[in-house]
């Protein structure tokens, strides 16, 4: 058993263009007052982060972290959500995801999803540069708006689909490994990568790759209605990331896990900050301590009510609270003694058997 590491913070939610929030300096200053141990970079997001220069300058990250050292504070893991999820994109949401890229690729499908590899194998790079082991990403979707069977799918649509992804993400996963990385994909609604039997989809067609790992984030299996506990059971030993984020699902009459188009807070399933929702994380935290989990607990602030800084502030403080500092020995040694194989024969009423 392991004691898992934390609090992390995963910044994509705080960044903001007035300080502490807008530069990686300024909030590593105001998230070691908070408490935190590491911080979770977002690599898309070139006001705390360059991954182009990161990837190609050893010198770049060893002053980041060096930067962060002074605070404290560590690198837990990049992210790379945004690059990951534009990977694989259905045409249903090309121009939803138009303002996430670079002016002269809107409007170009293609193009955009040769960018977003780009991206991937920079950011990959510069995880090993910072000697780092796990990213975290987003599988991106080709099927997802097929989720529902009605009209009845047309046979060989999903094959053709998770045939799809797999064929963009496997150089990906082959470059991860030559750099030493855990590719750790977000199961999330949205993604094609959305629950235990989508990732299993994918996996055997990556050839049930060494690098393909899982972030795991009890939130979204909440607004699932999906066992986050069992799936631990199942999936531990491919889990390397954990955001540690609430979620309250509250079904009435009116609507359930679709949430009738309403906005997240009028929503059946909707998240929260730390402790407001209904996840278990002593469930949660006690699972992944017996499965000798190996990686950060990293506070992920989506609240649809509570601002950032209380989330943040409080989350520390939870997240401290479920920690389990494992034990390194059993609580009946004393009742113990030493016992030898003769002993053990006659524990058994074998002493006395003829042997062959």
């Amino acid at each position: 058993m392991r004691t898992l590491k934390g609090p992390s913070l995963h910044l994509a939610q705080f960044s903001a263009a007035e300080p502490p929030f807008n530069s990686l300096e300024n909030i590593a200053q105001w998230a070691r007052t908070q408490g935190f141990k590491a911080l979770q970079i977002p690599a898309w997001d070139s006001r705390f982060f360059n991954v182009e220069l990161a990837a190609q300058s050893q010198a770049y990250c060893d002053d980041i972290k060096g930067m962060l050292g002074d605070h404290g504070l560590q690198i837990s893991e990049l992210t790379s959500h945004i690059f990951g999820q534009l990977v694989a994109v259905h045409p249903a949401y090309d121009a939803l995801w138009d303002a996430s890229i670079p002016a002269p690729l809107r409007g170009k499908p293609q193009a955009r999803t040769e960018w977003a590899i780009e991206r991937m194998k920079l950011t990959i790079t510069a995880s090993q540069r910072l000697g780092l082991e796990d990213l975290g990403t987003f599988s991106g979707a080709l099927a997802w708006p097929y989720l529902f069977p009605f009209p009845q799918r047309p046979e060989g649509l999903i094959d053709a689909a998770f045939d799809e992804l797999a064929r963009r993400w496997r150089p990906l996963l082959d470059l991860a490994d030559e750099k030493g990385i855990n590719l750790c994909y977000e199961i999330h609604p949205s993604e094609d990568l959305h629950d235990g039997t989508s990732f299993e989809r994918f996996y055997e067609r990556v050839d049930q790759h060494p690098r393909c790992r899982i972030l795991f984030d009890p939130s979204h299996f909440v607004l699932q209605q999906l066992d986050y506990l069992s799936y631990l059971d199942i999936y531990q030993s491919f889990i390397r990331m954990f955001h540690v984020k609430d979620a309250e699902f509250n079904a009435t009459g009116r609507q359930g896990i679709y949430g009738g188009y309403s906005d997240w807070a009028d929503r059946a399933g909707r998240f929260r900050s730390l402790g407001d929702g209904q996840v278990d994380f002593k469930g949660i935290f006690s699972k992944l301590a017996q499965y000798d989990y190996p990686g950060w607990a990293t506070l992920e602030w989506e609240c649809c009510l509570k601002n950032q800084e209380d989330g943040a502030r409080e989350g520390v403080e939870f997240i401290n609270r479920h920690i389990i500092e494992v034990t390194n020995r059993a609580f009946d040694n004393f009742a113990g003694a030493p016992v030898d194989q003769r002993q053990i024969q006659a524990m058994l009423g074998l002493q006395h058997e003829a042997r062959p």
